[in-house]
């Protein structure tokens, strides 16, 4: 079974294994950490998942009047960091952005979050702040990414920010994957909150480099069912290819598999062996005790392994010989072809 609890309204969630406890949504448990059981509240009950999921902290029970005066002196002690922190950092005039404030009442420490253009000399401003909040202090300096992450907000897409939900760890992102899935290239529609490439921009650059991969490239020359074209555009979302048509300029959307070179070799091939067959044997569905008689365009030959091989002209002084069904079974022949062999 699993459970989510959060910290935070509508803050992040964490996954964990209920144990032999069983709270309700809006319920106050405890969440093993590092620095000892914090108070959390249940925003998912907990449930039968279908994975086998290992790993998950089991959560410590639900939480007593004790732990939940902890957890409230807990966010006074922040909310008094935070407030002394800003009035330091203007009277110090640094340049830094206060990020977050995080209190561990085990160890009576204040870890506290910034953010800056460069390095900052913040020495006098931990002597004052331990001076003031009579604890330790700790100042740590992070990036434009983890400075979202804890903020948290709302992206382009109008959801809540990736890493300030489900995120992680971040995955490089280049302008390469922009480029690959037709996006513009342009810094005020592909970033994100953080100013940085958006995190999203990897999640279906594989869907677009298969489908490159596969597909004609733009510019080429290809046969659809309603006429020959030029490959113009490619819609990778839908599986289709963009082409214009040579009879009368008009654009159309084909399915990839209709206009790639391979498939369409495949079907030709096949489907004129299949004509070679029914030529041979007519609308016969057995054919035991008869001898394949000639036609104009082909002559069946003798049988070789269980495989119908068919003898054809290619053109003036050439001719070529095929095996149909690629060295099938009599009874997979005999389903492939659509009609009757039996020996």
């Amino acid at each position: 079974m699993m459970m989510a609890v959060s910290f935070e309204r509508y803050g992040r969630l964490y996954y964990l294994d209920p144990g032999e406890h069983s709270p309700s949504i809006g319920d106050k448990v405890l969440v093993p950490t590092d620095s000892g059981p914090e108070v959390a509240e249940c925003v998912w009950a907990p449930q039968w998942v279908s994975d086998d999921i290992d790993g998950l902290p089991v959560c410590a029970g639900l939480a007593d009047a004790d732990d939940l005066a902890r957890d409230e002196q807990n966010r006074r002690r922040r909310a008094e960091g935070r407030l002394a922190t800003q009035r330091l950092v203007r009277h110090h005039q640094l340049p830094m952005k206060l990020t977050a404030v995080d209190y561990i009442s085990a160890e009576n420490v204040f870890i506290i979050y910034f953010s800056a253009p460069h390095r900052v000399d913040f020495r006098a401003l931990v002597r004052d702040l331990g001076a003031r909040l009579k604890a330790r202090v700790e100042l740590r300096q992070i990036g434009p990414r983890d400075e979202a992450r804890l903020q948290g907000g709302i992206g382009p897409c109008g959801r809540d920010l990736c890493c300030a939900t489900f995120l992680k760890d971040f995955e490089p992102v280049s302008v390469r994957m922009a480029k690959d899935q037709d996006l513009p290239v342009n810094p005020l529609r592909i970033a994100g909150a953080c100013g940085r490439l958006m995190c999203c921009l990897k999640y279906e650059h594989p869907l677009y480099q298969d489908f490159r991969k596969e597909a004609p490239r733009i510019g080429a020359s290809v046969t659809t069912p309603t006429g020959a074209g030029t490959v113009v555009g490619h819609n990778v979302p839908s599986d289709t290819v963009v082409v214009k048509l040579a009879a009368d300029g008009t654009t159309c959307a084909c399915p990839k598999a209709s206009v790639c070179g391979s498939r369409q070799a495949y079907e030709a091939f096949h489907g004129r062996a299949k004509k070679l067959f029914q030529d041979s044997y007519g609308s016969t569905r057995s054919c035991n005790g008869r001898t394949p008689r000639r036609t104009e365009r082909g002559q069946v030959l003798p049988r070789e392994r269980g495989v119908l091989s068919v003898s054809f002209q290619l053109g003036p002084g050439r001719s070529g010989r095929r095996d149909c069904g690629r060295r099938l079974r009599r009874a997979s022949l005999r389903e492939h072809n659509g009609v009757g062999w039996y020996p």
